[in-house]
C-alpha cells in the first residue's frame, strides 16, 4: 500500500523548448471536478535570474498496479503568447504561489495521484500552535526514489505565528531542512479532526513551500544558516482556483 500524501507530489522540470532549466517540486489540487498543478510562482518565471521557460513537465504514474511505471506529462506555459498559470497578489505583494489547471482530458487514464481539496484546508479559527509538527512532501535536490518515482518526507515545525503574517507577507515560518528543488512542496500537518473527504488521505494543508528564510547580516563564516522557510498560506488557493 502506498500512503496516499506520497501520491500528491509530482517532480515538476521546466524547460526552454528542449533545453532542461531546472527541476522542482508541486502538488495536486482538485475543486469542482477540475485538477490543477501547483508550485511556486518562481519556478515558473523568475525575472531576476532571468528563469523564462516555456513548458513543464510532471512525472505520472501510470499504472496503480506497478509505481515504477511512469511517463513524462508535458504542460506549456502559454497560450497564444499569454501565460496559463495563475499568481496571486495581496498587499504585501507578489505571492509566490501559481497553479496550471490540468486538462484531465489529456491525462493517461490509468493515472495514479491523489490530489488535496478545498477540504483539506485549515480552517479559519483553527488553532495550530508554534512548535506543531509538519510533513514538506517533495523532491529536495532532485533526490527520490528513482524506481517508484516517489518523494520523499522531511519533518519541519511550525517556527512563526500561525495565521499572522510574517513581515506583513502572506507566509509564515517552518524550521526544517530544505534544499534546492523543494520549491512548490506541500506543507502538511496530521488533520486534528477527519472530515469525510479527508477519510482516504487524513492531512490538513496548511502552506507550500517556497524559499529558505536567510539574514542578509549573516557571516557565512561564522553563523550557520537559520534553517528556517517560507511557506506561503495555502488559503490563496481558493482564489487561484475560484471560476
Amino acid at each position: 500500500m502506498i500512503e496516499s500524501l506520497l501520491l500528491t507530489a509530482t517532480r515538476v522540470f521546466t524547460f526552454e523548448q528542449q533545453r532542461v532549466l531546472t527541476n522542482a517540486s508541486g502538488f495536486f489540487f482538485e475543486r469542482d471536478a477540475r485538477l490543477f498543478l501547483v508550485t511556486s510562482r518562481h519556478v515558473l518565471i523568475d525575472e531576476p535570474s532571468e528563469h523564462l521557460p516555456d513548458r513543464v513537465e510532471i512525472e505520472l504514474h501510470i499504472d496503480p498496479d506497478n509505481m515504477a511505471s511512469s511517463t513524462g506529462f508535458s504542460i506549456p506555459l502559454y497560450r497564444d503568447g499569454k501565460a496559463v498559470w495563475r499568481q496571486g497578489i495581496d498587499a504585501g505583494g507578489q505571492i509566490d504561489v501559481a497553479v496550471i489547471e490540468i486538462e484531465r482530458a489529456a491525462l493517461p487514464q490509468t493515472t495514479a495521484y491523489r490530489a488535496f481539496t478545498p477540504a483539506h484546508l485549515y480552517a479559519p479559527l483553527a488553532e495550530i500552535a508554534v512548535g506543531t509538527s509538519l510533513l514538506v512532501v517533495g523532491f529536495p535536490l532532485g533526490f527520490h526514489d528513482t524506481l517508484h518515482h516517489m518523494p520523499v518526507v522531511r519533518h519541519a515545525v511550525v517556527a512563526s505565528a500561525f495565521g499572522l503574517r510574517f513581515q506583513g507577507q502572506g507566509y509564515f515560518l517552518t524550521d526544517a531542512r530544505t534544499h534546492r528543488g523543494t520549491s512548490g512542496a506541500p506543507v502538511v500537518m496530521r488533520a486534528l479532526k477527519l472530515e469525510p473527504a479527508q477519510d482516504e488521505m487524513p492531512w490538513t494543508l496548511l502552506g507550500v513551500h517556497s524559499a529558505v528564510f536567510d539574514v542578509g547580516t549573516r557571516d557565512v563564516n561564522l553563523d550557520e544558516a537559520l534553517g528556517l522557510n517560507c511557506a506561503w498560506y495555502a488559503d490563496i488557493l481558493l482564489t487561484l482556483t475560484a471560476g
